[in-house]
């Protein structure tokens, strides 16, 4: 198949290289770029477990002032990787999925040691704190870093989905979606959309995209692309 993955580069190294491994062509065509905020000074010595969703997080974070034996919980591999890097070693993976990343903060952390630490994009597609908060956690969250849309296609990347077209496409916010909209109007990509899936982790996300007639709409987690494809075969 031939699949686009719109998140940015850093969030999508794992799900690229396991798609080429298993014979998949892959166009990266991110949305979004990454931009950090500044951030208050956070005392770290408040927190008992700290929760990263991406790796952005954790790259954007001021790091020296962290003990780190700390526990922290990683939606991915990828993101595991990052908190390993910077010298993270009480790091566990929920294996890409936000929801498994939920039920393993329920499984492995007490809420009655402590206050956990939620570091994380301006925008999110699933509010984990909340849900942990309604879980009897006590949870902060902090934004470092935001996300802009993309304004071009580059003209190979352009060319090659015009004469491949897309098996698949994975869509990840709406903020994503409102921008993939303007840009199959900018580079007139409709007709090639249409012989397209379209894959969104939302129905809300997937509305926006509704002005294609796609050859299917599947609503998928975060962390289950692979299985997902089963639904369009």
């Amino acid at each position: 198949m031939h699949i686009i993955i719109t998140r940015p580069i850093e969030d999508s190294v794992e799900l690229i290289n396991n798609l080429k491994i298993k014979g998949h062509t892959v166009t990266h065509l991110p949305l979004i770029k990454i931009i950090k905020l500044p951030s208050d000074f956070i005392d770290f010595k408040n927190y008992k477990g700290i929760i990263f969703t991406s790796a952005n997080a954790i790259k954007f974070l001021d790091v020296k002032n962290i003990q780190k034996n700390i526990q922290c919980f990683c939606v991915g591999e990828l993101t595991e990787k990052k908190a390993k890097d910077l010298g993270f070693y009480n790091v566990i993976s929920a294996g890409g999925n936000v929801n498994a990343l939920i039920e393993l903060i329920l499984r492995m952390f007490d809420p009655d040691i402590g206050k956990l630490l939620y570091v994380s994009s301006e925008f999110i597609s699933k509010q984990l704190d909340i849900d942990l908060l309604n879980k009897g956690f006590s949870i902060d969250r902090i934004v470092n870093y935001t996300s802009e849309p993309v304004q071009h296609i580059e003209q190979n990347t352009l060319k090659f989905i015009k004469k491949i077209v897309p098996d698949v496409i994975y869509v990840y916010s709406e903020k994503s979606a409102i921008n993939l909209k303007d840009l199959i109007n900018k580079y007139s990509l409709v007709d090639v959309m249409m012989q397209s899936n379209l894959m969104c982790i939302s129905r809300k996300i997937s509305k926006v995209l509704e002005f294609i007639k796609w050859k299917k709409i599947v609503i998928f987690n975060p962390g289950e692309e692979e299985f997902f494809l089963n639904k369009i075969r």
